[in-house]
């Protein structure tokens, strides 16, 4: 039994649905999804088909993208509601659900798939607050997600993202004492893992400082994410972080085929 990890599929490009019907079956498998397969709920309920058929388990949490409210999607708390509905149609576990415990590497460890959200505090501490999307805005960059991404019923972003950090912080904080976890989550838990070279004050729409150090509070032999589109395997304080997107055409070559990008899940010992 191996554990892979993929995200940011972004099913929105033909290419990548084309791409995703020739991933080999792999029933004895299982398959972390973190996040970012669609926008909204388009080709979600398809996607969950194909990925439950050729996996064993699998295990999503939402990105950004599957909370874009498209013209048939309600909005916020709502639309998440609904692609969870979807998931578990096709037996797909999400952060709603009970954890499954992964055994195929030595020790029973707890897969926990999170749903945090950002809140803007990665951003420089001259920046306050209230000046942040100012600020990127300055180098040309305001994601789509102040435009599709929103936060109903709660005021604003920020606040949806404290209340998702409390709710996941006593999930994890009531796990038996020492219990091994591998923390997935759609953005990075670490801010000094959310920097894009290329665009630097894309960093506010990346995370929150309310996850630092989770993997050694909550005892992660591994932590999974997506979002940057910059696979990468980063070991801090002993613990594997491993960027495992996709993304859009052009980051990754078809002719290699999915199956390529799918990334074997590496665990501390």
């Amino acid at each position: 039994m191996t554990l892979w990890a993929i995200s940011d599929l972004h099913l929105t490009h033909p290419v990548n649905r084309d791409a995703l019907e020739e991933l080999p079956d792999k029933p004895d498998d299982w398959l972390i999804v973190a996040g970012d397969v669609t926008n909204g709920s388009l080709h979600l309920d398809w996607c969950f088909r194909i990925l439950k058929q050729k996996f064993g388990t699998v295990i999503w949490v939402p990105g950004n993208h599957e909370l874009w409210s498209r013209k048939n999607d309600p909005r916020g708390k709502a639309l998440y509601d609904k692609l969870v509905a979807i998931a578990r149609s096709h037996g797909i576990v999400t952060p709603d659900d009970p954890w499954p415990v992964y055994s195929g590497a030595g020790e029973d460890t707890v897969i926990a798939p999170l749903f945090l959200l950002y809140d803007y505090s990665f951003r420089p501490e001259a920046v306050a607050a209230d000046q942040v999307i100012a600020w990127a805005r300055e180098d040309g960059i305001v994601c789509a997600d102040e435009f599709y991404l929103h936060p109903d019923p709660f005021s604003d972003r920020a606040s949806w993202c404290a209340h998702l950090c409390a709710r996941a912080a006593r999930r994890l904080e009531s796990l038996p004492s020492g219990q091994p976890t591998i923390l997935v989550n759609h953005f990075p838990l670490e801010e000094q893992h959310a920097r894009l070279p290329s665009i630097p004050r894309f960093s506010p729409w990346c995370g929150t400082r309310r996850s630092t150090g989770w993997h050694l509070r909550y005892n992660a032999r591994a932590v999974i994410y997506g979002h940057l589109h910059l696979r990468s395997t980063t070991w801090l304080d002993g613990v594997p972080f491993q960027e495992v997107s996709l993304g859009n055409p052009p980051q990754w070559n078809p002719e290699r085929g999915i199956a390529s990008y799918l990334h074997e899940v590496v665990l501390a010992p």
